[in-house]
């Protein structure tokens, strides 16, 4: 990828995270560890991999995106609103009561959304059956989601892979965000779902391993998925949750806390240094 191009994204990465802050400052509530921590895949997918249509979300031949950790719509709804699906402005008001933008994705009531999501392992058993669908209508569309390295602790999430290979769906490209945090702590201390790649492997997936903060390597993956038959493809990317902000990253704490004021000025200041760094 050309040095300008990867320049673009992270300029769109680094509005991404902003609008996590914002709206989780806002709400006093959400999870902004894990929304920091898949920055560049949303970024990378939404502006870059999707054959969607922002202007007709509901297009039939769009391409469909599921966020099986769907605690972290702050991440979500700051990316669809990059993408022109509905106004920047919005997300200020996520988790206000008769507000488009709720704690969890909501396909009903917000544009962009492809299904509604927050039962960890349900995500991305609906993704397998998008993917399904896809294969029996004959559809060309691809079906994309996102899971948390702790969901894999979750039983539904190995039957919906069972289920896939099974069906051969390749079609289907999931990506694991493995920031090796979850809510009470570190994966090998609460419940460890490692070897994540080899399980992937066993239960019939071609799975690719990635720095999930790096474009050049994002880019590369979702280019080998799509040239893969037969089966469908787990990308395990590498990520820091809380990534962006200096007192947030690697601490499992902000899985699902808000910034205070102090907190939102320092997160903010630091973002905008990001500019600097890459030229903008």
């Amino acid at each position: 990828m050309e040095q300008a191009q990867k320049n673009e994204l992270a300029k769109i990465a680094r509005m991404v995270r902003i609008g996590v802050i914002e709206s989780t400052h806002s709400a006093k509530s959400g999870h902004p560890g894990g929304s920091l921590s898949i920055a560049e895949l949303l970024t990378y997918l939404y502006f870059r991999e999707m054959n969607i249509d922002p202007k007709n979300p509901k297009w039939a031949g769009r391409d469909r995106f599921v966020l099986s950790k769907g605690h972290t719509a702050p991440g979500l709804y700051a990316v669809l609103a990059q993408r022109g699906f509905f106004p920047v402005e919005e997300l200020v008001k996520l988790r206000h009561t008769g507000e488009m933008l709720q704690g969890h994705p909501d396909m009903k009531h917000t544009p962009g959304v492809d299904m509604s999501t927050g039962s960890l392992g349900q995500g991305i058993s609906a993704a397998v059956g998008m993917a399904l669908s896809a294969k029996i209508s004959g559809d060309s569309n691809r079906v994309y989601s996102i899971l948390g390295d702790g969901e894999l602790e979750e039983g539904q999430v190995w039957e919906a892979a069972m289920f896939a290979a099974h069906k051969k769906l390749d079609n289907l490209c999931i990506a694991v965000d493995w920031n090796n945090l979850q809510i009470d702590g570190e994966l090998g201390e609460v419940n460890s779902p490692l070897p994540i790649k080899e399980k992937f492997e066993a239960f019939g997936f071609h799975v690719i391993e990635i720095d999930g903060s790096d474009f050049d390597q994002i880019e590369a993956a979702y280019a080998q998925a799509k040239t893969v038959k037969g089966k469908p493809t787990a990308i395990v990317a590498k990520t820091v949750k809380g990534k962006g902000v200096s007192f947030m990253e690697n601490k499992a704490s902000w899985h699902g806390s808000a910034p205070n004021d102090e907190q939102y000025a320092q997160a903010i200041a630091e973002l905008d240094a990001v500019l600097t760094k890459i030229g903008g």
